[in-house]
């Protein structure tokens, strides 16, 4: 067992110092999954990695079924919470309170008419719960790659997938995706 998954196992039993010590381990990678996921949000997004990060560590540690396996399982359920984050701050920003979904047009640029990248967020969360109830691996693969930023071949690392076989999952995966996006955009 790793270090990681030690400590993992010592916060599940209560010890309070195992919390402690878990995050400046996993401080850097989950700092990397934040900002490579920021990357591609829009300009002028209010969530900084930084607070994706530190959000979603508090939900991790406040969760009451808070039992990590190991580190791959930790860095699911992390991806998960930041995937939960993003599409609720997306959601928050598209009620009708914040403007109700409508954005700023330069008049230069009025012909064009493409959804926003909150919508994309919401319309991309809700098809992986569709997929989830048949194809909960593709599912798993969307919500890594898309929502955490990892590349095929370190989300098949985190779900035991052979190489090839991610490439296969994340084609169907893909391609269900995108049929369903096409109904809903």
């Amino acid at each position: 067992m790793s270090d990681i998954t030690l400590i993992l196992h010592a916060a599940q039993r209560g010890d309070p110092k195992a919390a402690e010590e878990l995050l400046p381990l996993l401080y850097d990678e989950l700092r990397k999954l934040a900002a490579q996921k920021m990357a591609r949000e829009p300009q002028g997004q209010t969530l900084q990695p930084t607070a994706l990060v530190h959000e979603a560590w508090l939900r991790l540690i406040r969760a009451e079924d808070r039992r990590f396996e190991n580190r791959a399982h930790f860095f699911g359920a992390a991806a998960e919470a930041m995937r939960r984050i993003l599409v609720e701050n997306a959601r928050r920003k598209l009620r009708l309170k914040h403007g109700g979904g409508q954005r700023r047009l330069d008049l230069s640029q009025v012909d064009v008419a493409v959804a926003s990248d909150d919508e994309t967020v919401i319309a991309i969360s809700d098809a992986m719960d569709k997929l989830a109830s048949h194809d909960p691996q593709g599912a798993e693969l969307i919500r890594l790659r898309f929502f955490a930023g990892l590349t095929n071949a370190e989300a098949g690392e985190m779900l035991s997938l052979p190489e090839r076989t991610a490439k296969r999952v994340w084609a169907y995966a893909r391609a269900w995706l995108y049929a369903e996006l096409k109904k809903t955009l």
